[in-house]
């Protein structure tokens, strides 16, 4: 075993110890964190009871989400049997909430993590190779940040029937400048550290230098900002929903549900309540999670 080789194994077990030390210590200051381990429960709660429940209400009850029954139109929780109240087609508002949740918490979940993904991936690319490549995708990021993102969904949303799928991908296609921005900067300086540069000396990979050294440090930041992306793509998707360009009924999403209620305000008042109490409470929670989440990961703090 050569010397060189040695001192890599070396470099790579220290390397690892740190990394192992980090995260024990950011997942300790979540857990003493009672906000942010409260709104991690609630989202995963949430997420546990709209993934779920659908399932055991289909096979075990025989219940269906769209069965309409006129005269039960516009009970009021807990009249008729119906727990939060029947809508103006007399159609279950829980179930219908709870699907509705499942729709709107997957486009959140896949439709950040795509853009995430893509995001990472070009701004890796962006800020490690530079020159031709930083031109081309940084030519991209001004094209779509200056049109605004809502006309461009609102026009793809125009040729595309807005299905759970499209939304996913069109979202992602769209949202993926602010993170490819975030983590080019990010590379920038990080490609000049000692550390990569000894990589570099050593004979490494281009892409063992991005995906062993400067991920994983980027990493963090990542993770904060698709939390934040998540919650905002629950408002966008109710947004479009409110110009009638999202999902359309009768597939229940929290967007459509409250968009549909905003014609009955005075017969059924209880129509609006619950769907914007779940919006709002889904992203404060998202938003909650990334604010502990930045605070545990914050580098300046784990040095001190």
């Amino acid at each position: 075993m050569t010397l060189e080789t040695k001192v890599a194994r070396l470099e790579k077990a220290e390397a690892q110890r740190h990394s192992r030390s980090f995260w024990r210590d950011a997942v300790g200051f979540i857990r003493r964190d009672r906000l942010t381990v409260f709104a991690i429960g609630v989202l995963l709660l949430l997420t546990l009871v709209c993934s779920l429940s659908p399932i055991v209400l289909e096979r075990v009850f025989a219940l269906e989400v769209n069965k309409i029954n006129v005269p039960d139109k516009f009970k009021l929780p807990g009249e008729g049997g119906f727990v939060l109240g029947a809508d103006q087609l007399g159609r279950d508002q829980l179930l219908r909430l709870i699907y509705g949740g499942r729709v709107s918490l997957t486009i959140a979940y896949l439709a950040s993590v795509m853009t995430v993904t893509i995001g990472v991936a070009l701004g890796l690319l962006a800020g490690y190779y530079g020159k031709a490549v930083d031109d081309l995708i940084s030519w991209g990021v001004n094209t779509l940040s200056a049109i605004p993102p809502l006309f461009l969904l609102l026009i793809a949303a125009a040729v595309w029937e807005p299905s759970t799928e499209v939304l996913v991908f069109m979202l992602a296609a769209l949202g993926w400048v602010g993170t490819s921005r975030l983590v080019r900067g990010e590379v920038l300086s990080l490609k000049e550290r000692d550390y990569v540069l000894a990589a570099r000396a050593s004979g490494a990979s281009d892409w063992r230098i991005l995906v062993i050294h400067i991920l994983p440090n980027v990493f963090p930041i990542v993770m904060v900002t698709m939390t934040i992306i998540a919650g905002n793509l629950i408002l966008t998707e109710s947004g479009l929903s409110y110009l009638g360009m999202g999902i359309q009924p009768p597939t229940p999403t929290w967007g459509n549900m409250l968009t549909d209620s905003r014609s009955y305000l005075v017969t059924g008042v209880h129509l609006i309540v619950m769907p914007g109490i779940l919006i709002m409470i889904t992203v404060l929670c998202f938003y909650l999670v990334g604010d502990g989440l930045r605070d545990a990961l914050d580098p300046r703090r784990y040095q001190q």
